[in-house]
């Protein structure tokens, strides 16, 4: 058997091995990373590059930016450069990289310059990145470079450093799913060097970034940050590295420090040592508490006392965590593991010895298990105001004993009692041995029901019933068989065994049903989060689940021009004092919590919280107890903490939403601008021109043209100038329609009157047509409005007229469908291509001809709609089945024609 090298090696993590299993199915990622431009990101990608197409690996060049150096071009020599496809923008031409180029091509490996870079608009993705996103999807390894100054979290670090703020920005997420990450360093004095030298900027460029930004500070810090944000992805690459192999040993390849914190009075003393001791290592630390079925047991105050040491830590700068625990050393040292701590810091006991005795040492466990992690145990706190103030509430490291109800203690007696009865009955008639367990029934019982202290109180009712009516001599608690003297005692010891078990259980149960409740009330709030459209509605449902949920009144305001407004509260109030009103005003500002409870303003009645984006302050949430109680307890915080991160989600979906909705909203009313500036020019100009020449002719030379001509002349003139009359009447009566300011006088109308009105207004339109109208006699009047009603039909029969060859028939025909009317124009012209049937109404939409052109404004059918809507009916198109054309059929419902269909039925 092999020995032991004494590592731990525990099972590799299937969640490890899963993200390992993906990232193996995708391209790689390789950032080479530079503190500022100039340091060689570029010249070192294309040598690794060179390097890598050496060793037969098929690499190409998606976009290299050499800026003219030359010993950068001199790098591209030998690489196969994928060109560039042109974008026109604002006039000018700009070269993008080919993403659909390079993924036809698919090579092994892609060099992609400059990560931060905004494509130009109309590309496949506003970002270079996203196209580095897609890349790595298809399989294709990325090289790729990146300034620090261009990660997005480290955005207003750059500028306080740099006075100059960078627009282009990289999600750190995309740092985090690079599988390698290179620093690219150069030394202050080096760089400057360069840009003296002209091999970063040229000419004045140079001096001005030599004056400003490439100073010796700003350069040494950017050094810094970009030394740091290398460190923490190598030192999560390590992380990831122990759980995909199962390495269970803390590697102290950097320190760690993890303080465990607890209800006693000198647990802050406990936080700023820990602080004290980070800051001397120059590590990170981590302040954690367990939360286990003790905790539940705590004093209001003792609940504070963990509140604020975790604010505390926090304000100190740790990580916090508050999680679940059972057996705390166990838990303590998993954290360890996962998290690579190197040093923990805990308390030591103030528990009695024989307490430790029968439940163990925690410390003492920890200690024994540690391993290679250093474990310092720190004494009780020196600090006497805390030891003053501990002994003035009360409180100390015991929790608060539930002796529950009087009236527990007498059910259980009760219960106790009848279990007792049944095993005298059952001794007494069947002479059962062990009759005693007949009573341990009703202790469990209690335990399960009443809790721990009268389930103890069941176990000695029941042991003094067990000795005083079951062992001999019966009716007294003297005990004659010495044998029986051990049953009693084993019988008392399985009857507190029991109670406690039980009672133990019980608690857990109740904690699971709590924790299956609140996370079904967590899921069913995001489904209906999910369903939500405005953000009024979003903030009714928020303040009314926290009150809920939390047990407390609930505020959320968000901010309305440049001041914070009130938006939803449970249960509702008008307003909020002054002082919340700040305390909410500088929580959102500053991104923390501020008010009752905390640090800030403590004076307010609330605690606010932010909600916060990364970026913008969206809302900020207030709670307070109905019994003015100011501080949250772990457990409540971290819900907010979960149903502030759902609507945040659910916020930032809603505003997402109705900015895409305002894109489309503004893409089509530029649509419709385009195709209105369009259709005037042509529409007006047209008939214009038509107009100024006939009457130009006529004034100049109209001595020279007979009568016959002049007339032409002038009903040229005529003819243009009722062209461009309509064309003004369809823009008026869509401005009505789209204002609403439409208003059909419904009369009874005679469809033949209808239709013989549109004709004689459309006889110019349709001379060289031929008309056929097929209109039953009997047909009944219609409630509509006349005007509107002839415009329609004269918009149809111009229609057809544009598009209809000369000569070709024209056809009007209308029918009765039961209590329904059907009004057909036809014509027959090349009909309507499939794929515009459903667009033929929409405003400014013109079919092409087969000639290419267009004919009309695209507003006559638009008006057509509007105005057959508006009385009631319906329009629609679709193309002839029995010859070419098209068929525009307007159908009117029952409640239009009722009123005079019944009399013609009853004649009939």
């Amino acid at each position: 058997m092999p020995a032991n090298d004494g590592r731990d090696l525990q099972r590799p993590s299937p969640d490890a091995l899963l993200t390992q299993a993906q990232g193996e199915q995708r391209g790689r990622l390789k950032i080479f990373l530079g503190a500022a431009p100039g340091v060689g990101k570029t010249y070192e990608m294309l040598s690794v590059s060179r390097r890598k197409l050496r060793e037969g690996v098929d690499v190409v060049v998606g976009v290299v930016e050499t800026h003219g150096r030359i010993e950068t071009e001199t790098q591209l020599d030998g690489l196969e450069v994928i060109p560039r496809r042109q974008e026109i923008h604002q006039g000018r031409t700009l070269l993008e990289m080919d993403l659909d180029a390079i993924l036809k091509r698919h090579p092994q490996l892609v060099l992609v310059d400059e990560l931060a870079h905004t494509n130009t608009p109309g590309s496949r993705h506003p970002k270079r990145y996203q196209d580095v996103q897609e890349l790595c999807a298809a399989g294709i390894d990325v090289y790729t470079t990146l300034n620090i100054q261009h990660v997005a979290s480290l955005n207003d670090v750059v500028a306080s450093i740099t006075r100059v703020r960078v627009r282009e920005t990289v999600p750190d997420s995309i740092l985090e799913q690079a599988d390698e990450i290179e620093l690219i360093d150069l030394t202050p004095d080096d760089l400057m060097q360069r840009l003296r030298e002209g091999k970063v900027y040229h000419g004045e460029a140079a001096e001005r970034a030599l004056a400003h930004y490439f100073t010796p500070s700003n350069i040494t810090a950017l050094r810094e940050l970009a030394l740091r944000r290398t460190a923490q992805r190598v030192d999560a690459q390590l992380r990831q590295q122990r759980r995909v192999q199962g390495i269970d040993e803390v590697w102290a390849a950097s320190e760690r420090v993890l303080v465990c914190i607890n209800e006693s009075p000198g647990a802050e003393s406990l936080v700023r040592y820990a602080k004290r001791v980070a800051d001397r290592l120059g590590a990170t630390w981590t302040a954690v508490y367990l939360e286990t079925e003790r905790s539940r047991q705590l004093s209001e105050s003792q609940r504070d006392t963990v509140a604020q040491t975790l604010r505390l830590a926090e304000h100190l700068g740790a990580d916090t965590l508050t999680l679940p625990g059972e057996r705390i050393a166990d838990d303590v040292l998993r954290i360890c593991r996962e998290h690579n701590i190197t040093q923990v810091i805990v308390s030591k006991s103030r528990r009695p010895r024989w307490f430790e005795w029968l439940h163990g040492s925690v410390v003492d466990e920890l200690v024994r298990k540690s391993g290679n992690i250093t474990v310092q145990v720190l004494g009780e706190s020196n600090n006497a105001a805390e030891r003053s103030a501990a002994s003035a509430t009360g409180d100390s490291t015991r929790p608060s004993i539930n002796w529950g109800k009087p009236g527990d203690y007498l059910a259980t007696a009760f219960w106790v009692a009848l279990a007792t009865l049944v095993g005298i009955a059952i001794d007494r008639t069947a002479g059962m041995a062990n009759v005693s367990l007949i009573i341990l029934p009703a202790v469990v019982f209690s335990a399960t029901r009443y809790g721990l202290m009268p389930s103890l109180f069941g176990a000695i009712m029941s042991s003094l019933c067990y000795n005083y009516f079951m062992l001999p001599p019966l009716y007294t608690f003297t005990i004659g068989d010495p044998d029986n003297v051990l049953a009693f005692f084993a019988f008392i010891a399985v009857a507190f065994l029991i109670s406690h078990l039980t009672a133990r259980t019980r608690v857990q149960a109740q904690f699971a049903r709590e924790q299956a409740r609140t996370t079904a009330e967590l899921l069913n709030f995001s489904r209906r989060l999910a369903g939500l459209r405005k953000i009024d509605e979003l903030m009714e449902l928020t303040a009314t689940q926290v009150a809920q949920m939390l047990r407390v009144e609930a505020v959320l305001l968000t901010p309305v021009d440049g001041r914070l407004k009130l938006r939803a509260s449970m249960p509702t109030i008008a307003s909020l004092d002054e002082a919340d009103l700040a305390a909410a005003t500088w929580c959102l500002e500053k991104n923390r919590p501020t008010g009752r409870g905390s640090d800030t303003l403590p004076g307010a009645r609330r605690l606010f919280l932010p909600l916060h984006n990364g970026n913008n302050g969206l809302a900020v949430i207030g709670v307070r107890h109905s019994d003015d109680e100011g501080r949250l307890e772990p457990d409540k915080r971290r819900l907010l903490d979960a149903l502030s991160d759902l609507v945040v989600i659910a916020f930032e979906r809603i505003r997402l939403a109705r900015d895409v909705d305002q894109a489309k909203m503004l893409a089509e009313t530029e649509k419709l601008r385009t195709a209105l500036l369009t259709s005037i020019s042509h529409d007006l100009r047209t008939p214009l021109a038509s107009i100024l020449g006939s009457i130009t002719s006529l004034r100049s030379y109209s001595n020279l043209y007979d009568a016959t001509t002049r007339e032409e002349l002038l009903a040229t003139a005529q003819e243009e100038t009722e062209r461009m009359s309509r064309f003004v009447n369809n823009l008026l009566d869509m401005t009505r329609l789209d204002s609403g300011a439409l208003a059909p006088r419904l009369e009874a109308c005679d469809l033949h009157d209808l239709v013989g009105s549109a004709l004689n207004r459309t006889k110019k339109l349709v001379a060289q047509h031929k008309i056929s109208v097929h209109i039953p006699q009997d047909m009944p009047m219609l409630m509509l409005d006349f005007m509107l009603m002839e415009q329609v039909l004269v918009n149809l029969i111009d229609n057809a007229a544009k598009y209809a060859a000369p000569n070709t028939t024209i056809e009007v025909a209308a029918q009765m469908h039961r209590y329904a009317l059907a009004l057909e124009v036809r014509d027959q012209g090349p009909g309507i291509p499939e794929e515009d049937v459903l667009r033929i109404f929409d405003p400014f939409f013109r079919v092409k001809q087969a000639d290419s052109k267009t004919a009309g404004t695209g507003l006559g059918l638009a008006v057509c709609r509007g105005f057959i809507q508006a009385m009631g009916g319906r329009i629609s198109a679709s193309n002839r089945r029995d010859s070419n054309g098209a068929v525009f059929t307007i159908e009117f419902p029952s409640r239009i024609v009722a009123k005079t269909l019944a009399p013609t039925e009853t004649a009939a």
